[in-house]
């Protein structure tokens, strides 16, 4: 009788490195997560954020990964789009037709963006004129008082080095603090200066919920909140995992996605 065959650790792994890259290039799930606000009027219960983080266009993820992503954002119908960074490993004049999808995002209040450190490697200043050339609205270190809460957003701290880097009393310095705030920063580690502002709602991505053994553990210690939603005082944190992946295009235990933020008014 055939001993029965025994997958080798090799090919176990090769199996799982396999199935983490098909996830990846198949396009991210959907994750729904609902956040209470307590500043939030009832007028503005049940606000949709599409929040999409770590896209990561490049050779491998261009312009039909771009595609997916745009076409399962809309496809949740949001009142509003945040892409809070790390887009694209490239240059603008390399990857330009590979974002081009992106000019196809719909939402009634606007698709808004923030640089993540990637765009910093790759030409942050034509990046953020390339994505308002396409129909998205950048918000470096500025905010925009929609009808019932602030949206802030802020550069991230890779811009420093460029004199580029976030600065957080320019984008909330001023601003009614009765009123609600959601600040789209790159990175979770950002949330210290969002609880100092008095932010209510942070959006990060950045982590790629660790994407990889043993990059979880790295990113994990790095970072002070990994994947989901996290409150730091009065402050709350939601990191995505991320539509896309750096490096090789795979995920193991960290499934890439989109999450549709629903704001909860806690006097609806």
């Amino acid at each position: 009788v055939p001993s029965p065959t025994v997958p080798t650790p090799a090919a176990a792994a090769v199996g799982t490195v396999g199935y983490g890259t098909y996830g990846v290039l198949n396009g991210p799930s959907v994750k729904r997560v609902t956040v209470p606000l307590a500043k939030l009027p009832r007028a503005a219960h049940g606000f949709r954020i599409a929040v999409v983080s770590d896209i990561h266009l490049g050779p491998v993820l261009g312009r039909g990964f771009a595609q997916k992503v745009v076409d399962t954002v809309n496809s949740t119908q949001p009142d509003l789009i945040a892409v809070v960074g790390d887009l694209v490993d490239g240059s603008v004049k390399d990857l330009g037709p590979a974002a081009a999808p992106l000019a196809g995002l719909r939402a009634r209040h606007g698709a808004y963006f923030v640089t993540g450190n990637h765009e910093y490697f790759s030409g942050a200043e034509q990046w953020v004129a390339e994505v308002r050339r396409l129909g998205l609205i950048p918000l470096e270190n500025a905010r925009t008082e929609l009808p019932h809460f602030d949206l802030a957003g802020v550069n991230d701290v890779a811009g420093e080095d460029e004199g580029q880097g976030p600065d957080y009393a320019k984008a909330l310095g001023d601003r009614d603090r009765a009123r609600a705030c959601v600040l789209l920063a790159h990175q979770p580690v950002m949330i210290h200066d969002a609880v100092d502002h008095g932010v209510d709602l942070q959006l990060s991505g950045h982590t790629h919920g660790g994407q990889l053994w043993p990059g979880n553990l790295i990113a994990g210690a790095a970072n002070p909140t990994l994947a989901g939603l996290e409150r730091y005082g009065d402050t709350q944190l939601y990191v995505s995992r991320g539509a896309g992946a750096w490096g090789p295009p795979t995920r193991v235990g960290a499934e890439s996605d989109i999450t549709v933020i629903e704001l909860a008014s806690r006097q609806a």
